[in-house]
């Protein structure tokens, strides 16, 4: 279950991540509650989530381009050091009580600046364990992520209670420096590097091309997209969903425990399938139902609990296969677009579910969005049971594209069927 940390380099890179996850949570916690209690809106943390990912939209694949072509080490150093920088300027404006335009506009400053740390930082982690350990380095990586988030969001509330907001911002920003110190300690002579793209190959057209040239990649991004966007929106329905602070910071640590479950059930998985993300986000959008159903706060805890597990072994499964199933020069740019479309979901989902939450109820809100992401799942496993070629013509005429085109040299999903053959079993069936 814990291979991965037997390497030296992922031990020393893993307790970094800890520490910069956990002052990323309560920095998350403060500026949700600050934001909530400055408007009194669900909508406004919904639009306060916008402006975090609208970022990684618009400037994803730019990114992703980036990470496969300069120096990741690089791009790591000079971004954590501008986060540590934004986070304590935002301690300092919530400190001095500067409006709340000034606190979104910190807010997109730092999904800015996230936008081109995310896909080389998973590049990076990418090269610090062999390629055999990589789905359990990233299942790990989740255990790690949502020890850190129960760490910050427990602490949150007895430091923001002890000594204020702006206390959890000027601990962020000192929790950066764990992440810079790691990499400069790395043994690079350890590292295990991946292959860099051609120069027929680099570029954002290059990556869409690819990614568009594979029905299957470009089925999953979809389902990624319709399962962050309705069913991983939970910071505004639990925030909508709770009476008082207090319930919400039991919802979150709830939450939180639920996805240490989910990543250590995933890195007990040799293997982490499609299959699997399938099975679970099936069962994972039944549970959403359920719980805008179950009555009472307790209740809505208890369900909430394997809903938070099974959201983790979607993502670390979804990221597992992006990595390995593509060419090695093409994986910056694919984290990218995997990151884009999840920035793009929480843009789209978290002022919808918020608008929602107010204009309908919280429960009925669960209860919808949880059978829309039932029966986009649905969906998705009826395409993806249809041969490889079937699913790339589909993707190409989704995209508008009447002429399949031949993926690029490399590509993992091999070639679409070849037009001759396909017009020689037409004939067949007449």
């Amino acid at each position: 279950m814990f291979r991965a940390l037997r390497g030296r380099n992922y031990r020393r890179w893993a307790f970094a991540d800890l520490i910069s996850v956990t002052g990323s949570w309560m920095q998350l916690i403060g500026l949700n509650w600050v934001v909530l209690e400055s408007t009194g809106s669900a909508t406004s943390v919904g639009l306060s989530v916008l402006l975090g990912t609208l970022p990684s939209v618009l400037l994803g694949p730019w990114a992703g381009s980036l990470a496969d072509r300069l120096p990741v080490h690089r791009i790591i150093l000079a971004c954590q050091a501008l986060h540590a920088v934004l986070a304590a300027l935002l301690a300092l404006v919530v400190w001095r009580g500067a409006p709340i335009t000034v606190v979104f506009a910190l807010t997109f400053a730092s999904g800015l600046v996230t936008v081109f740390d995310g896909p080389a930082l998973g590049r990076f982690g990418g090269q610090v364990v062999s390629r055999e350990d990589l789905g359990n380095a990233v299942a790990l990586g989740s255990v790690l992520s949502s020890t850190g988030r129960i760490l910050g969001m427990s602490s949150a509330a007895v430091l923001a209670a002890a000594l204020g907001s702006p206390a959890l911002f000027l601990i962020n920003s000192v929790s950066f420096l764990a992440v810079m110190a790691a990499v400069l300690l790395i043994r690079r002579d350890e590292l295990h590097p991946l292959e860099r793209s051609p120069v027929d190959r680099v570029g954002v057209a290059a990556g869409l091309r690819y990614v568009a040239a594979s029905g299957r990649l470009v089925l999953l991004f979809a389902l990624g997209f319709t399962l962050s966007s309705l069913g991983r929106n939970y910071q505004v329905t639990m925030a909508a969903m709770s009476p008082d602070a207090t319930v919400y910071g039991v919802l979150s640590t709830v939450f939180a425990i639920g996805t240490v479950l989910g990543g250590l059930a995933a890195a007990a998985r040799k293997v982490l399938t499609v299959r699997l993300l399938l099975v679970v986000a099936c069962a994972t959008s039944l549970l959403q139902v359920t719980s805008g159903l179950v009555p009472g706060m307790l209740g809505f805890a208890v369900v909430l609990l394997p809903i938070a597990a099974g959201a983790v072994v979607i993502d670390t499964t979804m990221s597992t296969r992006i990595q390995l199933d593509t060419a090695d020069g093409m994986r910056g740019r694919l984290l990218a677009v995997n990151s884009a479309v999840g920035a793009a979901a929480g843009a789209v989902g978290a002022p919808l579910l918020g608008w929602l939450c107010e204009h309908v109820g919280a429960p009925e809100t669960l209860v919808l969005a949880g059978a829309l992401t039932l029966i986009m799942t649905v969906f998705a496993a009826s395409v993806l049971a249809t041969p490889p070629h079937r699913r790339t013509a589909l993707a190409h005429r989704v995209l508008r594209r009447p002429h399949p085109v031949a993926p690029p040299a490399g590509h993992p999903h091999g070639p679409v069927r070849p037009a001759k053959r396909a017009r020689r079993r037409t004939r067949v069936r007449v």
